[in-house]
């Protein structure tokens, strides 16, 4: 158990990062052979395992996720700060101190100096690091890259989000939900896993990484002396799926046709229309249409952020979506 307190002034300092490279490390574990990805991940998962097997510059990471046992160092994955360029994480990465790979190669990998896997890291750190972020160069290429796009708008929607929760309704909103093994009890947050530590306030700063491919494993950091990082399941990884079958009209689809009724169903927080394209698996001049029409008629609403313009329910779209789906109806009457 990780027990995390967090008074005023630690939650004033929570922070939410984009991280690639945390979001490249866990869909690797996804796509281990032992592994049976749910459905979102399927379409995805014989690619990234094509790359597995075929593309030798992945050895050194290999070797770690295999002979390693699955342990995780921090000097695997810098701390985040909030890049969507994995080359930036990466540059991090290859400047690594060598004498904080040293030491965390004897904390997580006691008793194992003599391992092959484990000799580079100890008499070349550098060198050893620079192997390791060509090989996550290497992943990223052939199993990510294509997906970054769309990846990249999901937690670009979830930092929004979260940000806004917090903002608007309080650290209590901003926590619901967010780690399916952890547990908000004020002022401190628990989280269930195979190591004890317990954080005063002041003593880590929270930064919250949204992932999605989280599946794959949750990353919390410990060994940092500043940061404690933890990652949390971004919504809509669907959008990473294979075409989907028609479904059955209800009606909702039959008063407002099947697409406008999905885009309805899927504004859940403020979307860009890409974002709700990615998810929907629509064209974005479709999505961008059927929000037009939408709009018109108040039950969404739009506002700009940046160079960005967010979509969500109106109270007259969240009524209409409740009436005619019953999703929300029993709350809202009681």
């Amino acid at each position: 158990m990780i027990r995390i307190e967090l008074d005023e002034a630690s939650l004033g300092a929570t922070r939410i990062a984009i991280s690639p490279l945390r979001d490249a490390f866990c869909s690797m574990h996804l796509a281990l052979p032992h592994r049976h990805p749910s459905w979102p991940y399927q379409a995805w998962v014989g690619q990234a395992r094509e790359v597995w097997r075929e593309d030798d510059r992945l050895r050194p990471l290999w070797d770690l996720f295999v002979e390693g046992r699955g342990e995780v160092s921090d000097f695997l994955l810098p701390r985040p700060f909030g890049t969507v360029n994995v080359h930036e994480e990466l540059a991090a990465l290859r400047a690594t101190d060598p004498e904080f790979v040293r030491e965390q190669v004897a904390v997580c990998y006691p008793g194992m100096a003599d391992q092959p896997f484990v000799q580079p890291y100890l008499k070349d750190p550098e060198a050893a690091c620079a192997a390791l972020a060509d090989a996550y160069a290497a992943y990223w290429e052939g199993a990510i890259e294509p997906y970054w796009p769309t990846m990249r708008r999901l937690v670009e929607d979830e930092v929004l989000v979260r940000a806004r929760t917090f903002a608007t309704e309080g650290i209590d909103a901003l926590f619901a939900g967010l780690e399916s093994r952890g547990r908000w009890q004020p002022p401190v947050l628990e989280l269930t896993k195979h190591v004890d530590a317990e954080y005063a306030p002041g003593e880590r700063r929270l930064v919250l990484v949204p992932l999605v491919f989280a599946e794959g494993c949750r990353l919390y950091s410990t060994d940092d002396p500043e940061v404690f990082a933890l990652s949390f399941q971004a919504r809509g990884a669907a959008a990473l799926r294979e075409p989907s079958e028609p479904v059955a009209e209800d009606r909702l689809g039959l008063m407002l046709g099947r697409g406008r009724a999905a885009v309805l169903r899927e504004l859940g927080g403020p979307l860009t229309t890409a974002g709700l394209a990615d998810r929907l698996g629509l064209a974005p001049s479709t999505v961008s249409e059927h929000l037009s029409v939408l709009s018109e008629a108040g039950v969404v609403t739009r506002h700009r952020v940046g160079r960005s313009v967010y979509y969500q329910l109106t109270d007259t779209g969240r009524s209409l979506l409740a009436l005619l789906t019953g999703e929300g109806l029993l709350k809202a009457v009681a």
